[in-house]
């Protein structure tokens, strides 16, 4: 039997997908990257099952592998979280409907950076004391 997705890792996995995407230079000349990439940013705009993507995800991480990328899909995504920062800090995060990890800082007057895997500009709010 297999473990089930945890959601705590899909969506750091799409938040690197989200900065893959958002860098063409990233993959450009690795068809297989490419494909797994535009797979897994498909299944996860669908709202596809937790198992799905994460079979999507572990197909683009062997791709990236394979391409020379030593860290896989998770080689920045554990640098998305912003630990120990105050609450008056305004972040831009994922605007899709199953949210990724992404974090980015985001000013009052700069737009919040795009979101390659949604199409539409990240959405801009205070960050959560929780996080």
């Amino acid at each position: 039997m297999t473990e089930p997705a945890d959601s705590g890792e899909l969506a750091d996995k799409a938040a690197q997908l989200c900065v893959l995407l958002a860098s063409p230079g990233e993959s450009r000349g690795m068809p297989e990257v490419e494909a797994a990439a535009r797979l897994a940013s498909d299944l996860l705009r669908s709202g596809a099952p937790g198992a799905e993507l994460a079979a999507a995800y572990d197909h683009l991480d062997r791709a990236l592998r394979r391409a020379g990328y030593a860290g896989g899909l998770l080689r920045q995504a554990r640098r998305t979280r912003l630990p120990g920062v105050r609450t008056h800090l305004k972040v831009a995060v994922c605007p899709g409907p199953v949210r990724c990890s992404r974090l980015e800082r985001a000013g009052d007057i700069r737009p919040a950076p795009p979101c390659a895997v949604n199409g539409e500009r990240m959405h801009k709010t205070r960050l959560d004391p929780a996080s």
